[in-house]
């Protein structure tokens, strides 16, 4: 919790020399033979890959149902579009979070930060100036004759100087492929089911499912020291608010499961701020972190969301440079990856592109269970081994409960209704109700005033009255969204900090103690050296 506020969904503490801060496990420098070959086959599936198309919605109904569906979709890819624009904007270098992905672990990539390309890639122990990937002829000979620091972060932070010298503004990180790829092996041919459950709710099947790369490598059952679980890392504690709000059990530890709710809140973050970038964040962060960075960057001059968000997002990372405790009251818990957190996911469209070009994909359907039934029962009817069974429902032990979802590679009407929604051309009343929420165009502020609550309960109604599996979902999690909004603080916290004259006087000291000169906005738009070694308590 962050503030006496709702801090989101999950919670994890981050390593001082990684922002992606996982699980604070060693990196290794020997990959297995079998990682090694996938590596291989995902490298090549990358650099020939294309952005799947979407999932488009095709509503069962007349002109005016299938109109209703085309819009909604519509908008979302105009959104998307729109992030888009705006992170080549002000961060350039987003797609070098990519290549953190694909390389082993064990070593430090650096890229260009004007352009995202990867630089040079050297591994964590061992000679630099002898042993390293140069992705850049020209840069080769940049270590040749040079003593290096034996402390790896010294070390890092001079070449990253040296490079910069040569090759402009540089970032740097830790490389995460192992995070990744023993998990892609086993549940990648889910990629295009997970991706269509994403779509139906109104959120790009690539940007949903890069959230998860980042977030677990796909893992079901990763959890973080703070017990975020699964796929999207949210807290176990939120996973049984969501059981306690809906007549279905969930079993958080089944990625299907996760990838529904994972995308109605996601839609419902991205509806509040019109935008996927903050929503990210709030999703990482949580939402009084990222009220915080959308008012100093209002201050800053930003005219629109997105301006808006990384303009506070470029102060609160300066600030932490000059002095980590002296401006915290601006920022708090916004750190480094809460910083690089949306570009992450952005970058990653292209790991998940890659990904599932790179092998054949399968169907999943979905049963909900009218009563337990034991892992026995389903390995007798379907003929399937064990493994195969729990590689489809990662959570199953002995037995799916009943009122749950059993998840196989094929429908069996003795495990009960088919409610695989994302197989089924999506209900005429669904996408009504959904086209006209993502269209909500209220902004944060007033979402965060408790008199918007009645607009939101309204819409959760709606949603529940389309008698639709998505529908029951999107009123579960907006009835979850509202409790976490207008049960904390949250509200009085943000509008305390947009009209206490103690924190506008310690903004403006902190402009000055940045030297800005002239424009504010100007000076703060230009890119420099990103920081990718300080520590992140974010809480979320």
């Amino acid at each position: 919790m962050t503030d006496g506020a709702s801090s989101g969904p999950h919670d994890r503490p981050i390593d001082r020399n990684d922002p992606l801060g996982y699980d604070g496990v060693a990196p290794t420098m020997r990959t297995p033979v079998v990682l090694t070959l996938a590596l291989a086959a995902f490298l090549a599936a990358l650099t020939s890959a294309v952005r799947p198309s979407p999932v488009h919605a095709q509503a069962a109904g007349g002109a005016d149902d299938l109109l209703a569906a085309e819009l909604a979709y519509a908008h979302v890819r105009a959104r998307r579009d729109d992030d888009v624009v705006a992170l080549q904007h002000f961060r350039p270098g987003y797609s070098f979070w990519q290549h953190i992905f694909n390389i082993p672990d064990g070593h430090i990539a650096f890229g260009n930060a004007s352009d995202g390309r990867l630089l040079a890639v050297f591994p964590t122990r061992g000679d630099w100036s002898r042993e390293g990937t140069w992705n850049d002829p020209a840069l080769a000979n940049l270590l040749a004759g040079r003593r290096l620091p034996r402390n790896l972060d010294q070390r890092r932070d001079l070449v990253a100087a040296l490079l910069e010298q040569a090759a402009g503004p540089v970032v740097h990180n830790p490389t995460r492929g192992l995070f990744v790829l023993p998990n892609a092996s086993r549940y990648g041919a889910f990629l295009q089911e997970w991706g269509a459950i994403y779509e139906r709710f109104g959120v790009p099947a690539d940007i949903g499912l890069a959230q998860a790369v980042v977030e677990s490598g796909l893992s079901p059952t990763r959890r973080s020291p703070a017990r975020a679980v699964g796929f999207c890392q949210w807290l176990l504690g939120n996973w049984r608010r969501l059981d306690r709000l809906t007549p279905d059990v969930l079993e958080a530890y089944n990625q299907t499961t996760q990838a529904a709710y994972c995308a109605a809140y996601l839609t419902v973050l991205a509806t509040k701020y019109g935008s996927f970038i903050p929503a990210l964040s709030e999703h990482h962060s949580g939402g009084t972190n990222i009220g915080r960075t959308l008012i100093n960057g209002e201050r800053l001059g930003g005219e629109d969301v997105r301006e808006r968000y990384f303009l506070g997002s470029r102060l609160a990372r300066d600030l932490r440079q000059i002095s980590l405790y002296g401006y915290r009251e601006l920022y708090r818990t916004y750190g480094p990856r809460s910083y690089y957190y949306a570009e992450m996911v952005f970058a990653n469209t292209a790991t998940v592109a890659a990904l599932t070009a790179s092998m054949p994909q399968v169907k999943i359907y979905a049963m909900r269970t009218p009563r337990a039934i034991p892992l026995a029962e389903i390995t007798r009817r379907t003929k399937l081994p064990v493994d195969e069974v729990r590689r489809y429902n990662p959570a199953l032990r002995t037995r799916v409960p009943a009122g749950a979802t059993l998840y196989l590679p094929m429908y069996v009407e003795q495990f009960g209704r088919d409610v695989s929604f994302w197989h089924r051309p999506p209900h005429p009343a669904f996408t009504a109700v959904l086209n006209e929420f993502l269209r909500l165009d209220a902004g944060e502020e007033q979402w965060d005033d408790r008199a918007f609550e009645p607009v939101l309960q309204r819409f959760e109604e709606r949603f529940r009255e389309t008698n639709t599996d998505e529908g029951r979902i999107m009123a579960t999690v907006l009835a979850y969204a509202m409790d976490e909004t207008y049960l904390s603080r949250r509200g009085a916290i943000l509008a305390e900090f947009r009209t206490s004259d103690a924190i506008q006087r310690l903004f403006d000291r902190a402009v000055l103690a940045l030297g800005v000169s002239g424009p504010i906005r100007a000076s703060l738009d230009d890119a420099s050296l990103p920081d990718s070694d300080s520590g992140d308590s974010a809480s979320r």
